[in-house]
């Protein structure tokens, strides 16, 4: 029982951690560096979203284990999306074609507020680390880590 105690713990440990450092990493590269998302890094975001009330169910019920796998599951998703996404940014395939423009960035009255407004391509990695891309990173870091927990979790069963 200890053991699968532990196995458990570091599922609950996956899927409250991974949502709260990704988003927490996405709201300062875009407050901080203004580095704003596009609608696929949005798609990323709905994902860990909706991994952390489920995490945080986890570790109020951690014997209802299904609460810890949906979000991992919501994890995996995000980080396939984001997988997805760092092959438009590297031109792997093509796209969305839409751009978002960022609300509330211009001055004065809306016209003015929606002329203004940057525009931010889904296509275009505004930075990379290593060569890749917050998209890309992304992908290798919340793939393998929710993995790693669905088989914690599993073996903990």
């Amino acid at each position: 029982m200890t053991q699968a105690k532990d196995t458990n713990r570091l599922a609950r440990m996956i899927a409250l951690g991974v949502p709260v450092a990704l988003l927490g990493g996405a709201y300062v590269s875009q407050y901080g560096f203004g580095l704003y998302p596009c609608e696929m890094c949005w798609w990323q975001r709905y994902a860990l979203f909706a991994a952390l009330p489920f995490a945080v169910l986890g570790w109020i019920k951690p014997r209802a284990k299904a609460f810890t796998g949906l979000a991992l599951l919501a994890i995996l998703i995000g980080g396939l999306i984001g997988g997805y996404h760092a092959g438009v940014e590297y031109g792997w395939w093509q796209g969305m074609t839409a751009c978002t423009t960022v609300a509330g960035a211009g001055a004065g009255n809306a016209l003015d507020a929606i002329l203004n407004a940057p525009v931010v391509r889904c296509d275009v990695a505004p930075w990379s680390l290593l060569g890749i891309s917050l998209a890309g990173w992304n992908f290798l870091i919340s793939v393998p880590l929710a993995l790693i927990g669905l088989a914690s979790l599993r073996k903990g069963a």
